[in-house]
């Protein structure tokens, strides 16, 4: 029996999505799948330190990542309509904020990326954890913040307004959807486990589609703050036909933000294959 370890987030998606591998209700022989969950730019950090074995990430530290760990095909948070927002207390333009104190929920966050692909001016965020973000921009601690995951439901409850949205911009841009995160294997597992493990992925999947209820216990014990319309319309946004399978529009998605990020010399330029099969 071999022995993996998976990370990925508390956040209803990755919950939903994870559930029946992390409990053994689909079939991967001879492997024994351990969980962590931690904030997603904590698996990026892990997955920078080569830590897991296979990990939820957010495509922009992917760029980093090519060396030592293939992308896997299931799993991901990619769409449309889904990308982090600018929030500030007032309306505000973008060129506004150049120079000025936004918080941003991680260095390699695909929320960073899309706001320095978007323009220059904004280098010297303040990180913090994705949770705070929208405290900080209500207290006066930064100018503006760009929110991901359940925020986007919420910041108006906070007396927030919508500066920007990255995701459709991103769309606008390209015509593509918005590559969030992605889920990464290590390369030194090989190809044949790592298309068991891919194939075991999707199925984890395909049983939370078929079964939403069943999940719901685990999904709510890692989302104690959030209602239950929250974690449904959280799930409705970020899982969809891309998570169980990128296909080509999402592939494109995949190396077009990653040939900007490249272009803008954000993340290194990489020559290896995306997947491991």
């Amino acid at each position: 029996m071999r022995n993996l370890s998976l990370g990925y987030s508390p956040c209803p998606n990755d919950t939903f999505i994870f559930y029946a591998l992390v409990h053994g209700l689909v079939s991967l022989a001879d492997v024994k799948i351990t969980e962590r969950l931690e904030d997603v730019e904590t698996l990026n950090a892990l997955a920078v330190k080569n830590d897991l074995d296979l990990t939820k990430i957010s495509y922009h530290a992917l760029g980093h990542l090519r060396g030592d760990y293939a992308l896997l095909r299931s799993g991901g948070a990619l769409g449309r309509g889904c990308g982090p927002l600018v929030v500030a207390r007032e309306p505000a333009a973008m060129t506004d904020l150049k120079g000025k104190r936004l918080a941003i929920p991680g260095k390699l966050t695909t929320a960073n990326l899309l706001l320095q692909l978007y323009g220059e001016g904004y280098e010297n965020p303040l990180i913090l954890p994705f949770h705070e973000i929208m405290t900080a921009v209500v207290r006066g601690e930064v100018d503006a913040g760009v929110i991901i995951h359940e925020s986007r439901f919420t910041y108006a409850a906070h007396n927030l307004v919508q500066v920007l949205d990255l995701g459709a911009w991103w769309e606008a841009e390209t015509g593509l959807p918005i590559p969030l995160g992605g889920i990464l294997a290590k390369r030194s597992l090989g190809a044949e486990l790592i298309g068991r493990i891919e194939a075991a992925l999707r199925r984890s999947v395909e049983y939370a589609f078929s079964r939403p209820e069943e999940p719901r216990a685990y999904i709510r014990a890692h989302a104690q703050e959030m209602e239950d319309e929250v974690i449904n319309r959280h799930i409705g946004l970020y899982v969809n036909e891309f998570s169980l399978d990128l296909g080509p529009e999402g592939v494109q998605a995949v190396e077009t933000l990653l040939a900007r990020a490249e272009e803008r010399h954000i993340i290194p330029s990489g020559n290896l294959p995306l997947f491991a099969t």
